[in-house]
């Protein structure tokens, strides 16, 4: 992987069943399991206040760990499920799948911008808008690329970036088929309303002489 994986640290947990989970609970932490991996299952407990950080930054289940538990070797994981009060919308426990390095999985990757300043459509004015700053990509736990570069070099006003014109890293793919939409350069606003007035003249020049056109057919009539 291009980037560093990010620690997710928790604790084993002695005790199983819905009395060490309740237990758990009481003692501000989060019961959870870790499963997969041609290994047994291994109950764990995260801190709240750490998980539940985690989850308001977002992307927690598509977010590949590098899970720390003492006692135990460093694993890479992903979570699978988290479980919610009913009431309160507050974790209860998380399900976390233990990978191989040829695990294949999905996973949102950031796109990087570059060569803003060799774009001919942005120095006259043009305004990039990203219309997807992530693209979820297969690809192998082993071999999670950092970013996706975006060059946009030679880009003029109304010119369109897709997926397809994008050098993905060697063993992903899109998870969509389709040849979405990743960026665009769009026109000024101002000289977009320029535009639509200066079209909006034309036409009403255009009625008005229509008008008289048929004013005089009227007239001769």
């Amino acid at each position: 992987m291009a980037g560093e994986i990010p620690d997710l640290v928790a604790l084993e947990r002695t005790g199983t069943g819905k009395g060490a989970a309740r237990q758990a609970r009481r003692d501000g932490m989060v019961p959870g399991i870790v499963f997969g991996g041609d290994k047994d299952p291994l109950p764990i407990q995260i801190p709240f206040n750490v998980l539940f950080k985690r989850l308001k930054a977002g992307r927690f289940k598509s977010t590949l760990w590098n899970l720390k538990v003492e006692g135990h070797e460093d694993v890479r994981v992903i979570c699978r499920d988290v479980q919610r009060d009913v009431v309160k919308d507050l974790p209860t426990h998380l399900d976390l799948m233990r990978l191989r390095r040829t695990t294949k999985i999905a996973l949102f990757i950031p796109v990087e911008f570059i060569n803003e300043e060799e774009a001919p459509g942005i120095k006259k004015g043009g305004v990039l808008t990203v219309v997807r700053p992530e693209v979820e990509l297969v690809c192998t736990a082993g071999e999670i690329p950092e970013k996706i570069t975006v060059d946009l070099t030679g880009m003029e006003i109304n010119d369109v970036v897709t997926i397809s014109s994008v050098d993905l890293p060697a063993g992903t793919k899109p998870t969509i088929d389709r040849d979405f939409v990743i960026a665009n350069v769009s026109a000024p606003t101002g000289l977009s309303t320029s535009d639509d007035e200066e079209g909006e003249g034309e036409e009403a020049e255009v009625a008005a002489d229509e008008v008289e056109v048929v004013g005089k057919e009227e007239a001769e009539e």
